[in-house]
């Protein structure tokens, strides 16, 4: 099952009629729950931020079974918006799927895939790096088997949903794409 699942995954840029299986991942507050985002309301939420954001995004892709999303991995510059060419070496990684698609490799497999990927798209990249709710162990064990290190713990570093959280850093190197990345 799982084989052959995780050999069903692909990862494709967004399109406005991915709208309704988005919403399985963007208005879920299981799904939602370690993220700065509240969960969608409605559909025209949801579509207005494939239209505004996840289309127009460069590294920002649709994680897909059958060409059917199921979540999605987003890949940023170091800052929003303007951004300093001195950071323009790192870039921030995001990333969710629908709490059905839970604890069956699925994240894994498609973070294998993006960051293999987004070092020959954005040559000029040498790090990438996550931030990561202390209380999400599930993110936490998905980033190591991915190839992450932890560095270490950002103390009352987040202010989420009315709570200052510790959020742990992982980052992923360049050069660390020389073992072995088997998507």
């Amino acid at each position: 099952m799982a084989v052959d699942l995780l050999s069903r995954i692909t990862l494709r840029p967004f399109k406005l009629s991915d709208v309704d299986d988005f919403m399985l991942v963007t208005c879920d507050d299981r799904v939602t729950n370690f993220t700065r985002r509240k969960s969608f309301v409605s559909r025209e939420q949801a579509l207005n931020h494939i239209q505004d954001v996840c289309i127009p995004h460069p590294w920002t892709r649709s994680i897909c079974i059958d060409d059917k999303t199921i979540g999605f991995i987003s890949i940023s510059p170091a800052g929003s918006g303007d951004h300093d060419d001195d950071d323009r070496c790192r870039a921030e990684i995001g990333y969710a799927v629908a709490a059905n698609y839970w604890g069956q490799g699925i994240c894994t497999k498609a973070l294998k895939v993006a960051v293999s990927q987004v070092f020959k798209d954005v040559p000029y990249l040498v790090r990438l790096q996550a931030f990561v709710d202390m209380e999400n162990l599930a993110s936490h064990r998905v980033l190591e088997k991915v190839g992450f290190f932890r560095e270490g713990v950002l103390r009352k570093y987040s202010y989420v949903k009315g709570r200052v959280k510790d959020i742990a850093i992982f980052s992923f190197l360049l050069e660390d794409t020389h073992s072995p990345l088997e998507p």
